[in-house]
């Protein structure tokens, strides 16, 4: 970003950060403490509707984080001095996140339907560093060896059930193909690819269960992500007084970890 948007606009990528960590948090709770609760107390399977309410607004707030995680990961990305050392990090957490991701959502060590967050963060940047590797190329196929990389890790992004699913990897490339374009371009390619690539997901693992229509409804949702817009704007391109690296990549299987011992605390009280 220039001097002029600098002087203009006044959030670090620390203060960016921090949030999404803290609407990460609060989505966490709510999925793991207030639904282990709403679960233990529901009568015959139904939920408190007054509860089911807060619940439903703590999951709302949470979906600003990962928006504003694609858009810090790609920031990353173009900033990093080392992308094989970024690759690695991402790597290296998705493997320590797993198991602490896995209790907290199942209360299983070992669950193979859904990967941890890191997982869709790594295939993301993985992508675009071979996204930008096949660039220096010119071609039809140098161009098709491109949309195939981005293919490909959108099945895989599905096959794995890594968090998100393809819409993650879609939406790191959306963010890094409209790095520097209009807000209104951004905000509207943004959009499209948080509803359609739920949308689609939830049409490919539903099949035959759902309707297409109550999963469009379903998948709106994921669109109060697009609150996080609202920051984003306000973004002046430093890096801010951030907490050491260590911290932000534990603080997610370190919560993870924290809110399924509370949660196993509930359930003997």
């Amino acid at each position: 970003m220039d001097n002029g948007k600098k002087s203009r606009y006044t959030l670090t990528g620390a203060v960016l950060k921090n949030i999404a960590c803290f609407t990460m948090f609060t989505d966490h709770i709510f999925a793991v403490l207030v639904f282990n609760y709403m679960s233990l107390h529901s009568v015959n399977g139904t939920w408190d509707p007054q509860i089911e309410k807060v619940y439903r607004v703590g999951r709302a707030v949470g979906r600003i984080s990962f928006v504003l995680f694609a858009f810090l990961i790609v920031e990353g990305f173009v900033h990093t001095g080392s992308r094989a050392r970024y690759l690695l990090r991402l790597l290296l957490f998705a493997l320590l996140s797993e198991i602490p991701f896995d209790l907290a959502c199942s209360g299983k060590a070992v669950d193979w339907s859904g990967q941890n967050i890191y997982w869709t963060l790594f295939l993301g940047v993985l992508m675009l560093t071979m996204w930008e590797y096949l660039g220096q190329y010119r071609g039809f196929w140098a161009q098709a060896a491109r949309l195939t990389v981005l293919v490909l890790s959108c099945a895989a992004a599905f096959r794995f059930a890594v968090d998100y699913r393809f819409m993650g990897i879609l939406l790191i490339f959306v963010l890094y193909q409209t790095r520097g374009a209009s807000l209104a371009t951004q905000f509207l390619l943004a959009g499209l690819v948080m509803l359609f690539g739920i949308w689609g997901s939830n049409c490919i693992r539903y099949a035959g269960s759902y309707t297409a229509f109550y999963l469009l409804r379903f998948s709106c949702r994921e669109m109060y992500g697009l609150f996080a817009f609202a920051l984003i704007p306000l973004y002046n391109g430093a890096k801010g007084r951030q907490m050491p690296k260590p911290f932000y990549y534990g603080f997610y299987p370190a919560h993870l970890l924290v809110l399924y011992g509370i949660a196993r605390m509930i359930k003997v009280m």
